[in-house]
């Protein structure tokens, strides 16, 4: 399972309007999640905006709950593909390393709240297997 930013924010979040749902996939998850830096960037980032307290993004990490286990230098090529495919949407760097994740973990899903990844597509045109409450 690859973690998107808002699963992650929303785990935290209890005013969130899926925190219920998003509370309910984690507790059927038996692995870690599996995400990146770029991602991880992100949620912190969105929770010091919310009000809540990154830290406990830092100690998932730390416990293994969450594992980061992409390396954004030697996917960059793949990335800038992404950027240059997408161009007309504006993929962020956290997102194309999601769908570079994918490709790299053909048996991996993304937990996503995000209805991008509706359009986007691992390898050239499959559909990427998504855990998204739309999905």
């Amino acid at each position: 399972m690859i973690a998107d930013t808002g699963p992650l924010v929303t785990l935290f979040d209890r005013r969130a309007g899926h925190h219920a749902w998003v509370v309910d996939q984690y507790r059927q998850m038996h692995d870690p999640v599996f995400t990146c830096e770029a991602v991880l960037t992100e949620a912190a980032f969105l929770m010091r905006r919310d009000g809540l307290n990154p830290e406990w993004l830092l100690e998932s990490v730390q416990r293994g709950a969450v594992r980061c286990e992409f390396d954004l230098a030697s996917e960059m090529e793949a990335i800038r593909a992404s950027f240059r495919r997408y161009d007309g949407q504006a993929i962020s760097i956290a997102d194309a390393s999601l769908v570079r994740m994918c490709e790299l973990q053909t048996e991996s899903v993304i937990f996503t709240l995000d209805h991008d990844f509706l359009v986007y597509r691992r390898n050239g045109r499959q559909k990427i297997p998504l855990i998204a409450p739309f999905a």
